[in-house]
């Protein structure tokens, strides 16, 4: 039977010969982790929030209904079956079996499975922070998770080789120069989500709501906040310093700092289309 590969992932596997590979070995992978882990799998999953991993339903020996998930080679997803080990389903899904080797992770099965953006975007606000509360825990060394600092210096050179070392007086200067200073000045450290947002979170059987898809890295709290707002366009640009209060309040993290890393994404985060994209808009609007 041939693969089925959703639209998305197929096109990201394209950018690097990395990920080509691994598309390459990926029916391979499927047919060994079938055998091993005693699977029937479904057809995958397809959608804007399923780009960097194939992911389906599946059925285990015993009857339960389960998800397998592989992911393709991304920096910013390398250390996510850690991460689910390290909370072991409060607040995420399960983490059922791993093969740290392949990347590959039988994982808890949300059902109904109805993502976060079925609700009002103000109770996306309480549900979200609430969920990260929870996530938030300082890992004990010896640990595998990367700092922050990874994540922000891999993106600034990013930037800097697209050739966006000035933009509007300097903005996109302002943001890279407070991707390397915001990591080092957080008072308290945690293990962060980074990426979540109401497309990751699940409605669900054993708790109402459940984290899909964490990209772990150790650091500052109030970074954790930036990817659900960047997800809430139409409230962030009609007013940005109310929208950014609320969800703070909401984290009990200090406002401020939600707003310098918003300006930093939004300034110097790498992007296709510099000109006509909203973040670049929004930079110039939280400028410090």
């Amino acid at each position: 039977m041939a693969l089925t590969v959703p639209a998305q992932l197929a096109a990201n596997c394209k950018k690097t010969p990395a990920r080509a590979e691994w598309l390459k070995q990926l029916p391979i992978a499927l047919r060994d982790l079938e055998h091993r882990w005693r699977l029937t799998l479904g057809t995958p999953f397809e959608g804007q929030d399923v780009s960097c991993s194939w992911v389906a339903p599946a059925i285990r020996a015993d009857g339960s209904t389960v998800v397998l998930k592989l992911g393709m080679p991304h920096m910013e997803g390398e250390h996510e079956i850690h991460g689910l080990r390290f909370w072991n389903g409060n607040a995420t899904v399960q983490l059922l079996e791993g093969d740290d080797d392949v990347g590959a992770m039988l994982l808890e099965r949300c059902e109904p499975g109805t993502s976060l953006h079925s609700v009002e975007e103000a109770d996306q606000d309480v549900i979200i922070a609430g969920l990260l509360k929870r996530l938030w825990r300082a890992p004990v060394a010896p640990h595998p998770f990367r700092s922050l600092s990874v994540l922000t210096s891999y993106w600034s050179s990013e930037t800097l080789a697209s050739g966006k070392r000035s933009l509007d007086g300097g903005i996109v200067a302002e943001g890279l120069r407070l991707f390397k200073e915001l990591p080092q000045s957080a008072s308290n450290e945690v293990l962060l989500a980074t990426d979540l947002h109401a497309g990751n979170v699940l409605r669900a059987r054993r708790e109402p709501w459940l984290v899909i898809d964490p990209k772990p890295f150790v650091g500052d709290p109030a970074y954790d906040a930036t990817q659900h707002l960047f997800n809430c366009e139409v409230r962030l640009r009609s007013d940005p310093d109310r929208t950014i209060r609320r969800f703070a309040g909401l984290l009990g993290v200090d406002h401020v700092r939600v707003r310098l890393w918003m300006f930093a994404r939004a300034a110097a985060e790498p992007r296709d289309d510099w000109q006509n994209n909203w973040k670049s808009v929004l930079a110039r609007e939280l400028a410090p």
